[in-house]
């Protein structure tokens, strides 16, 4: 049977606790005031540098960051987005015109992809997730 933490220690990890989460919610987000706290206490940690995985406040700014994205899940679910308009999105993103994506082929089967009477296949998705640096399956 495992022991039991002393009394001393709970009370040390509970003092410690309420002074950590008085200026970090490290709680359930609950209401949209608490997001919105969360979101400029996290911007501030991202700020002070725990951006880098090897500063001293990295993991506190993660677990803050996967309680936002809780709330953010449940409150406002991401709605799909065609492969065609993903194209198009990293196209604007990159600046890259119809014409100077070999990636896809021939004019011809550029024009036919962006105009939605050809789909990408899979040697194009390969072509275009290594091109942009992103996930294949954002074009699936």
């Amino acid at each position: 049977m495992e022991t039991l933490m002393d009394r001393a220690a709970v009370d040390t990890i509970t003092s410690h606790f309420r002074a950590l989460t008085s200026l970090v919610p490290l709680n359930p987000i609950r209401s949209e005031q608490d997001y919105d706290k969360a979101v400029a206490v996290l911007n501030q940690l991202l700020d002070a540098g725990a951006a880098d995985e090897r500063h001293a406040l990295a993991d506190l700014a993660s677990m803050l960051g996967t309680l936002i994205a809780v709330y953010d899940d449940a409150h406002y679910p991401a709605t799909p987005v065609s492969p065609l308009t993903m194209l198009r999105f990293l196209m604007d993103q990159h600046q890259v015109t119809e014409s100077a994506l070999p990636e896809l082929g021939s004019q011809t089967t550029v024009t036919a992809i962006l105009n939605g009477t050809r789909e990408l296949d899979i040697r194009q998705i390969k072509a275009l997730a290594a091109r942009f640096q992103v996930p294949a399956t954002l074009f699936l």
